[in-house]
């Protein structure tokens, strides 16, 4: 284990073969968790979704410690949003944007979209990362070095604006 923390220390900061051989160590433990998370044909999908981010995100993870939970989160968002996709929940024209797949009303649409770009930039990445990105509110946290309180409070407040946009 204590390799493990060294290996995911080194990583957070920029250690590419660390993160190498952090990734090639994990992979066994995503694919396991993946096969008990996905359906059978989405496991693979969602453990190289799941190596990718880790990859590409490893510099915002705050804790060597939440390293495991951080992983299994990431699988589990991974193998929700296949089996939404393989389900036609989530196949949008390629011009439209992600956060409106269940918003058929192209007046509605258009309303959600105004209301989000009108948000203040911290206001809006939480919304982005939280509701279109599902990510869960630690790893919007680590994401953004807030405080799992501060992204509430963000994310409350954000809903809010929206919500007076949309009444005016």
């Amino acid at each position: 284990m204590e390799n493990h923390l060294v290996l995911i220390e080194a990583a957070r900061h920029g250690d590419r073969v660390a993160l190498e051989r952090l990734l090639a160590i994990s992979q066994p433990d995503i694919r396991r968790f993946a096969q008990s998370q996905c359906a059978g044909s989405d496991t693979d999908d969602a453990v190289q979704e799941t190596l990718w981010l880790v990859y590409q995100r490893i510099g915002a993870l705050r804790t060597v410690t939440s390293f495991s939970a951080w992983v299994f989160s990431i699988v589990r968002r991974e193998c929700s949003r296949l089996w939404r996709q393989m389900h036609g929940q989530t196949e949008l024209p390629a011009d439209d944007h992600p956060a409106f797949v269940y918003r058929p009303e192209p007046e509605l649409r258009e309303d959600l979209i105004a209301a989000i770009h009108s948000l203040p930039d911290r206001h809006r990445e939480v919304i982005v990362l939280r509701d279109i990105r599902e990510f869960s509110i630690s790893e919007i946290a680590v994401e953004l070095r807030l405080s799992r309180e501060a992204v509430k409070s963000r994310i409350h407040r954000a809903r809010l604006m929206i919500r007076e946009y949309l009444e005016d």
